[in-house]
């Protein structure tokens, strides 16, 4: 009857731990294997981007930030060309700063050490059940013609289903997991002011809390950076001050 369970319980999600302490690897091993999940650990970022590179299979990257040869942040950076797999942050630093500089180089969410074991098996696989909704619409795109649109912007930005982005140029942009959802979040609520409370429960599916509009100010400057272009650098993501955020 175990044996069953636990077949019931494997997955085909495979996790990339990336942290230089071996005890914290060998913790984090323990805690995802029993729930089933296939665990690659490397020592640095160096090698998780050499992983990735050569065609490792990634589903979720758990990354520190405090490491040798390639810290965190700047392993995020290098790996977000390579692959769409969300990135969880899990580091001993807890300063607003160090938050926000791993959402703008392509985090999806941060722990802070010492974590409960609970919190990151929920995080995890909330993060993984959003990545399996990407790949499948990234599937489903590739057989998909105009139908495929979720919205055409007037400013020349076109989203498609499975995470496409194209601007006006044609040129195609890459965005993470949570800057795509948010995009169309709101497309799906244009000419709407949305609240970053509104913004943050329906990207995230968490609690708004203090603090995580700092997290929805950081994504949106990602989205006008990487779309802006479009625009002729107008912000086609409008400011309403006192209430919010809109997209016309």
């Amino acid at each position: 009857m175990n044996q069953e369970n636990n077949g019931d319980r494997m997955s085909h999600d495979t996790l990339l731990v990336v942290d230089d302490e071996q005890d914290i690897r060998t913790l984090l091993r323990i805690l995802l294997e029993k729930e089933g999940w296939k665990v690659v650990e490397v020592a640095n970022g160096r090698e998780a981007v050499d992983y990735v590179e050569n065609g490792g299979d990634v589903s979720l990257i758990i990354l520190d930030i405090m490491m040798p040869v390639m810290n965190g942040i700047e392993t995020a950076a290098a790996l977000r060309p390579l692959t769409n797999a969300p990135i969880l942050f899990l580091s001993a630093r807890s300063s607003d700063n160090d938050k926000m500089a791993a959402y703008r180089n392509g985090g999806d969410d941060y722990i802070v050490k010492p974590f409960h074991a609970t919190d990151l098996r929920l995080k995890i696989k909330a993060m993984l059940s959003r990545y399996r909704l990407y790949r499948e619409y990234a599937e489903q795109t590739e057989k998909e013609t105009a139908s495929g649109v979720i919205c055409a912007l007037a400013n020349g930005i076109t989203v498609f289903v499975g995470g496409k982005v194209t601007l006006k140029t044609g040129e195609q942009v890459a965005l993470t997991d949570r800057e795509y959802e948010m995009l169309c979040f709101f497309c799906k609520n244009r000419q709407k002011t949305l609240s970053p409370a509104e913004i943050y429960e329906a990207v995230w599916e968490e609690p708004y809390l203090s603090t995580s509009s700092n997290t929805v100010i950081v994504h949106i400057a990602n989205l006008r950076k990487k779309l802006e272009p479009a625009s002729g650098g107008q912000s086609f993501i409008r400011t309403v001050w006192g209430k919010g955020y809109r997209v016309d």
